[in-house]
């Protein structure tokens, strides 16, 4: 089974539990400033590695390392994986102490999807997926998404859903054996997580194409080539070390500005680039009002790392 610096993951969940969400509060309610009541934050629990575990969450100081646990079942994702993934997501995108997440698979690939015979009697139960707050879609299909910086780090099979999970991070690391997938439509079904939009926009229309309609797979060179893949690693630790490394040189920047730039590339992505480009007077001018702001000139000045405090 793959650890990597024995990392802690999650207990066993049962079929839809979540993460839990704990309010940090301090005092009487009625007697609690406003700005008491502004530093309020949800903060995001670990849950510590147990072979039954589906989904596992190790803080590293301002980071959080998320991660995939059915090797068993080739880490396929099942309802109350992605229930728990989508939690997990939700409370790390609240804590104002977490500045960037790691999300990756044990065992020997990252995952080959969706649980599909797990996902069909759930279907059938009339249940509904992800139903009401307190979640934020992996998928990154519906609102809420993301606000915070989502590093990925593969290795393996990575097929079909999985591979929508990996389009949906801000910055991707492959280990060198990745085999990549989107194979749906040649099983009667077609990619519903988010790649027909993802894929053609990361990789140019001829290159997704080229794999979605024709199911063929493709290594991590080829989509470091394609630029899907921003790092190529030699093997699976290799990988999981670099997005770590990368993670923690994310969350030495300044959280509010960070926010900002992902808040403005998505909008020129998801409204249009005029509407981006309108609104960076105001988002530049909000920073500048910002004690980080003031913290970043401070330590440039003054040649020692700034020291960011999110306000």
């Amino acid at each position: 089974m793959f650890r990597l610096n024995k990392v802690s993951v999650v207990s066993a969940i049962t079929l839809l539990s979540t993460i839990s969400l704990q309010a940090q509060e301090s005092g009487d309610r009625s007697r609690t400033s406003q700005a008491d009541k502004t530093a309020q934050t949800t903060h995001l629990a670990d849950i510590p590695y147990s072979p039954q575990t589906k989904i596992t969450v190790e803080r590293r100081g301002q980071i959080v390392l998320i991660g995939i646990n059915r090797p068993y079942m080739d880490n396929r994702l099942d309802p109350e994986a992605t229930e728990s993934l989508a939690r997990a997501y939700y409370d790390y995108d609240q804590d104002s102490s977490l500045r960037a997440a790691v999300l990756f698979g044990y065992g020997e690939r990252f995952s080959r999807g969706i649980d599909v015979d797990a996902t069909k009697a759930f279907a059938q139960s009339g249940k509904k997926l992800m139903d009401g707050p307190g979640f934020i879609d992996p998928m990154g299909r519906t609102k809420p998404t993301l606000t915070k910086p989502l590093v990925v780090a593969v290795h393996g099979d990575t097929w079909n859903m999985a591979h929508e999970l990996f389009l949906v991070a801000d910055i991707r690391v492959a280990s060198e054996d990745t085999d990549f997938g989107q194979d749906e439509d040649t099983h009667g079904r077609f990619p519903g997580g988010g790649a027909t939009v993802r894929f053609p926009r990361e990789a140019g229309w001829g290159n997704a194409m080229r794999y979605i309609l024709t199911g063929d797979h493709w290594g991590a060179k080829e989509a470091f080539r394609m630029g899907t893949v921003q790092e190529l690693a030699p093997n699976r630790e290799a990988a999981l070390a670099k997005a770590i490394e990368i993670a923690n040189k994310i969350a030495a920047c300044g959280p509010l500005g960070t926010k900002a730039s992902l808040a403005s590339s998505h909008m020129a992505l998801e409204q249009s680039e005029t509407a981006a480009l309108a609104k960076l007077g105001e988002q530049y001018l909000a920073l500048l009002k910002t004690h980080d702001f003031q913290e970043g000139r401070a330590a440039e000045a003054q040649k020692r790392p700034p020291v960011y405090e999110g306000r």
